[in-house]
């Protein structure tokens, strides 16, 4: 069982996520990369919400293929280009991340490879044995 640590002495977490996960010993490990808001056909969506679930979709075929899912999710780094996106990113998040929820990264980059991508999401997965 994940346990959760979220000390009274550390300002409570912003979002829907916690400050520390500790997996019990044993546990498989995944760690995917970066996943990009693109379709299997290369369109990429013009908002962040779409491109945003396309990340999650493309997360949750990974965490499938490793019979994972959003419940083995520990941690999820998410880099986004522009600030005001913030709470649509967060938004689709929350929709996808179960409890105990992860830790969580956000932050705000200069850009991608293309400069229609507006967000970028990777996981680490850890599933009890």
């Amino acid at each position: 069982m994940k346990k959760t640590f979220n000390p009274a002495s550390v300002r409570r977490p912003f979002g829907n996520y916690n400050h520390g996960l500790l997996v019990p010993p044993g546990a498989s490990l995944l760690v995917t990369s970066g996943q990009l808001g693109i379709g299997l056909d290369d369109t990429v969506p013009s908002d962040i919400t779409a491109q945003a679930e396309l990340c999650f979709e493309a997360i949750k075929a990974i965490l499938e293929e490793a019979e994972m899912s959003f419940a083995d999710v520990i941690r999820i780094s998410g880099f986004v280009t522009r600030r005001e996106d913030f709470p649509a990113y967060m938004a689709v998040r929350d929709r996808y991340t179960l409890d105990p929820k992860p830790v969580s990264t956000l932050l705000v980059i200069g850009g991608f490879t293309r400069p229609e991508f507006l967000v970028e999401v990777e996981v680490t997965a850890a599933k009890i044995l």
